[in-house]
């Protein structure tokens, strides 16, 4: 492994059916103000809210709600989850939904108390919390993300067409999450699928970088092969717990900073693919299944030999009498039908996106350079041409 890292995860997790059984510990370390974040209703018919709040009422903690947070957050969402923050002096964000919920709690976290503009500091600007933070604690019903282990936060400025992730430090990350399979069961097929491809792409944002051996990239195909075959058992039988569970944990040690160690990591596909949700408000991991084939296959000559590397340990390629390249594109190929076995929207037309908005989704696509090739917005314009 190459270079010099420091490695610290200060989040605690509680998993398994009866993880729920813990938050009464946690809530014993916070102050009586508590948060209650949550999506457009859905865990008041699983019963998910109804246990929350009995335990919640039964630390004597007094609730403030915020609902309604969107699958892909506002900035005039958060706005508003600042000042219920602010003025009830809450001691605890309790996020409990998805990934799109616990990213606006980090982001209200570390906005209520920011005497700038929330937006144009941490979302434009890209700068450090420099304020008071407010604890963030997570009950995780739809995996993806991986924000219950993570400093991530994504916010969506639609006037702008900008749809904007920082990642802060281990200050801003959850202080505990809990993680019931269970809890995953009740969501609709194509949020599960979904956040399987978005959970698959983490992985290989971080995987097509670098050239060394690196202990991350053994990691981080175990991981792939584990999510590809729970996926094919859950999209059978989304009440498999084992494949469930499988699921769920992977999405976390995808991103909880684990495998990027030692690496430079790309994060393309995320960009153009935030982007087209800024332009469609899609969902997310569908935007990135979406641009993720036409990306893999610009980028794969100059990567080729991680390719190739891809297609014989996560694909179980066949390599005798074949070239790098074939090699290569035969993993490609592998990792499509794999993506169409599972339902995924493959074409960003599908989305909603039409020709007269690719020049703007290029402009709002940030260009990284930690991959196997630095994009110009000619190449970006192409790709997107090509995911039509």
């Amino acid at each position: 492994m190459l270079g010099n890292f420091t490695y610290c995860n200060p989040t605690k997790l509680y998993f398994g059916e009866n993880a729920l059984d813990f938050l009464s510990d946690e809530l014993k370390n916070y102050g009586k103000n508590v948060m209650l974040c949550y999506g457009g209703g859905s865990i008041k018919k699983n019963g998910i809210y109804d246990k929350v709040v009995e335990i919640l009422k039964a630390s004597g903690k007094n609730v403030f709600e915020d609902g309604g947070v969107m699958p892909n957050p506002t900035v005039d969402k958060l706005y508003e989850g600042c000042k219920i923050a602010k003025e009830n002096n809450v001691d605890l964000i309790l996020a409990v939904g998805g990934g799109s919920v616990c990213d606006y709690s980090k982001a209200v976290s570390v906005s209520a108390y920011c005497e700038d503009d929330a937006w144009e500091k941490y979302f434009m600007r890209m700068e450090d919390v420099d304020n008071k933070i407010i604890p963030v604690g997570c009950v995780l019903t739809m995996v993806g993300t991986g924000s219950e282990m993570n400093g991530g936060s994504v916010i969506t400025n639609p006037k702008q067409k900008l749809k904007i992730g920082h990642v802060f430090g281990e200050n801003v990350f959850p202080k505990f999450s809990i993680l019931n399979p269970v809890f995953t069961y009740t969501l609709p097929k194509y949020q599960m699928i979904a956040g399987i491809y978005d959970i698959f792409n983490h992985i290989c944002e971080q995987y097509f970088s670098g050239e060394d051996d690196n202990t991350s990239d053994y990691i981080a195909e175990g991981l792939m092969k584990s999510l590809v075959n729970a996926s094919r058992i859950a999209v059978k039988n989304p009440k498999d717990y084992e494949a469930r569970s499988n699921i769920m944990w992977t999405a976390t040690w995808a991103l909880n900073t684990l495998i990027a160690k030692g690496k430079t990591t790309d994060w393309m596909v995320h960009m153009i693919g935030q982007s087209v949700g800024a332009y469609t408000n899609a969902t997310h991991g569908m935007t990135l299944a979406a641009v993720s084939m036409a990306y893999y296959r610009h980028i794969c000559p100059y990567g080729l030999s991680k390719f190739a590397r891809f297609a014989k340990n996560v694909w179980n390629v066949e390599t005798s009498e074949k070239t790098e390249e074939q090699i290569a594109a035969d993993g490609l190929s592998a990792m499509e039908q794999w993506m169409k076995e599972l339902g995924l929207v493959m074409n960003i037309s599908d989305l909603g996106v039409t020709e007269d908005m690719l020049d703007g989704i290029a402009d709002g696509a940030f260009i990284m350079d930690g991959g196997y090739k630095v994009l110009t917005k000619e190449d970006i314009i192409g790709i997107l041409k090509e995911s039509m």
